[in-house]
């Protein structure tokens, strides 16, 4: 008797655990994507009666203009700022991958932009980006790399870049965490048997370090592009979605639907079809990240 009541506290303990967990997922994501999707049917305005429209909302989607501008600008700043982010990352974990003076420093400044809120970013680097006393411009007139100041902000072709380049100093420093505790895992007797065997120090890293660390690049890149598909606060700040709005991403166009707009039915719609994109890109990323091997 007694050893039955001890193996259900056994079994009941890791369920009290993990409770929170599962009740913050109801109530803050499954709760919500319920709901979201069940208005996504519907014509459903601020004000007045709601009425449903069935797949009208989507139908909607596959003839509307803007979202497919939001769309492919959303993609086109993924695929310029994920690898972008993760080189940067890639570069300062081997960086600090080590023992020496002053270590822990360089791991605190690299690491220290991701603790500043995205708002507190996008305004500084909107001031150092200002085409009037923004530094950047000074910087670049003093150097005669410029005749006159650059307008960052005014058009696609440097709006874009600019952002990239804010986004990278700011989240570089999350990834590189990843990847620096990826590095340090590897038991350092493999790398003494390779060395015994004859591996120079590249073969190592391409045939013993990265085989090992690639769930954890996986889990970086990841992560870097689903942040990078929600990217909506710098654009929001910095470019406000102009000129015309080119730089509107995805979800900087589902916030005008829904809340300045008011079209929350449309705006539900799609947010769900974003969910699809987003669960789409992390399944590829896993399955082309996957060890052949198992």
């Amino acid at each position: 008797m007694k050893n039955k009541k001890g193996k259900l506290h056994r079994s009941v303990i890791p369920f009290l655990f993990i409770c929170p967990v599962i009740v913050m997922n109801l109530i803050f994501f499954c709760l919500p994507f319920l709901q979201s999707l069940s208005m996504s049917f519907f014509e459903w305005p601020l004000l007045g009666e709601k009425t449903f429209v069935g797949l009208g909302n989507y139908q909607t989607l596959l003839a509307d203009d803007q979202f497919r501008t939001s769309l492919l600008f959303t993609m086109k700043y993924t695929l310029f700022v994920t690898p972008a982010l993760f080189l940067m990352a890639f570069i300062l974990a081997l960086l600090i991958d080590g023992k020496f003076k002053g270590v822990t420093l360089f791991r605190t400044i690299y690491f220290s932009p991701v603790v500043i809120s995205m708002t507190s970013c996008s305004l500084i680097w909107l001031w150092i980006y200002n085409d009037l006393y923004g530094i950047l411009n000074y910087i670049l007139q003093k150097l005669h790399i410029i005749d006159e100041a650059i307008l960052w902000m005014g058009s696609e072709k440097t709006s874009l870049p600019a952002i990239v380049f804010m986004i990278t100093w700011k989240m570089a420093g999350f990834s590189m965490l990843i990847i620096l505790a990826a590095f340090q895992s590897v038991d350092t007797e493999v790398y003494e048997s390779a060395a015994i065997d004859g591996a120079s120090k590249a073969r190592q890293f391409f045939h013993i370090t990265l085989p090992i660390i690639r769930p954890q690049v996986g889990l970086a890149l990841i992560m870097s592009v689903i942040g990078s598909v929600l990217a909506f606060e710098q654009f929001l700040i910095m470019t406000k979605g102009g000129p015309t709005e080119t730089t509107t991403t995805l979800v900087h166009y589902i916030y005008n639907t829904s809340f300045k707009y008011y079209n929350f039915g449309y705006g539900s719609a799609m947010t769900i079809v974003l969910l699809m994109i987003m669960l789409a890109l992390s399944f590829a990323q896993m399955r082309l990240l996957k060890d052949p091997t198992e």
